[in-house]
């Protein structure tokens, strides 16, 4: 997206309520951040404080299982290796056995990510020291060769919340960085603009359902039902499906927000500027479908909510009986007026 770019410090926030992780923002403080404006040194001092402060909780342990040959006994015999490898003529056995470790998995992806960053030449000097240290911190645990299915595999209880909070630093560290295999050196990437439309979006869904409660938001969910009667059974698979962004919904109101991170919020037509009719069509599609299949007798109304680039704004409409808002949300702001802007939107 052109224009002023996202202070660091807001995007921190961005981040923690997307990663529905607010509560964990307080890892690093506004005052921390200043002279911070690059993302590679947000992530940097964010998971090197957080692994510190793990490290005073406590590291997590779990069961490893072993294979060695031993003498005596540990665990189960393998019976078949012990022949195969001839370990009795050596006073050995196979064992099979389960210890309790630091070294699992989700410890693995903390000291592995900790160890890319060191390998970035942009980093900060002094963030760069604070990582190595932390990577130093977690001795005895194995650097892995990261993929994407090591973080697909991860299950963590709702009482590991900090270890999902750093785990999400490491996926987004993982995602952004760009290694040289030859070197070793490694870059950030800036987040592309698809990536940061869907930060946006679910940002304004888990900021919604933190910070109000007047209204549900995506119960039970965003799809929309097309109004396909009269279509055969047949060719209903056909159909693709509809979702919306934000539904809030309260016993007087039916708001159907779409948000769009878009360089150029208004397009211009013949000297004039116009809402981007795609993004009404869309919009009207929510509307029509969803009061029609969901008859609530509260009529439903429409928000299409703009990260703001260059100039605010402000367009009220009723298209078909619907009442429609073009808004745009200023990111660039103290976050408390982002906070409140936010709230005065559903008021």
């Amino acid at each position: 997206m052109s224009g002023k770019e996202i202070p660091i410090a807001n995007l921190y926030y961005l981040l923690c309520y997307a990663w529905r992780h607010f509560e964990e923002s307080d890892i690093v403080q506004l005052d921390d951040l200043e002279g911070i404006n690059r993302l590679c040194d947000l992530l940097g001092k964010v998971l090197s404080e957080g692994t510190f402060r793990l490290i005073r909780r406590g590291i997590d342990c779990g069961y490893r299982d072993y294979h060695e040959n031993i003498q005596g006994v540990r665990g189960k015999i393998n019976v078949g290796e012990t022949v195969k490898q001839a370990l009795r003529a050596k006073g050995q056995v196979a064992c099979n056995f389960d210890e309790m470790s630091r070294d699992i998995l989700h410890n693995q992806i903390l000291r592995s990510t900790l160890k890319s960053l060191t390998q970035v030449s942009e980093l900060n000097k002094d963030i760069k020291s604070s990582v190595r240290s932390a990577f130093n911190r977690l001795s005895g645990i194995n650097c892995i060769p990261l993929r994407r299915q090591h973080f697909q595999s991860i299950t963590l209880d709702r009482n590991r919340r900090y270890y999902r909070f750093l785990l999400s630093v490491c996926k987004l560290i993982h995602e952004q960085l760009l290694v040289d295999e030859h070197s070793g050196d490694a870059e950030f990437r800036k987040i592309n603009d698809k990536k940061m439309n869907k930060l946006y979006e679910d940002f304004i869904i888990e900021f919604y359902r933190s910070e109000q409660s007047h209204y549900k938001v995506n119960n039970p969910g965003r799809t929309i039902c097309w109004d396909h009667e009269g279509t055969s059974d047949i060719f209903r698979s056909f159909i693709p499906q509809m979702k919306a962004d934000v539904i809030l919904e309260s016993r007087d109101r039916r708001i159907i927000m779409d948000a769009k991170y878009y360089s150029q919020a208004l397009s211009d037509y013949y000297g004039g500027k116009k809402i981007n009719s795609g993004n009404l069509y869309q919009l009207l599609a929510y509307l029509r479908n969803r009061e029609s299949t969901v008859p609530s007798g509260v009529k439903h109304e429409g928000l299409l909510l703009y990260p703001m680039v260059e100039e605010p704004i402000n367009v009220d409409v009723c298209l078909e009986g619907f009442q429609i808002r073009a808004r745009s949300i200023d990111l660039t702001q103290d976050w408390d007026n982002i906070y409140s802007d936010m709230l005065d939107l559903i008021k």
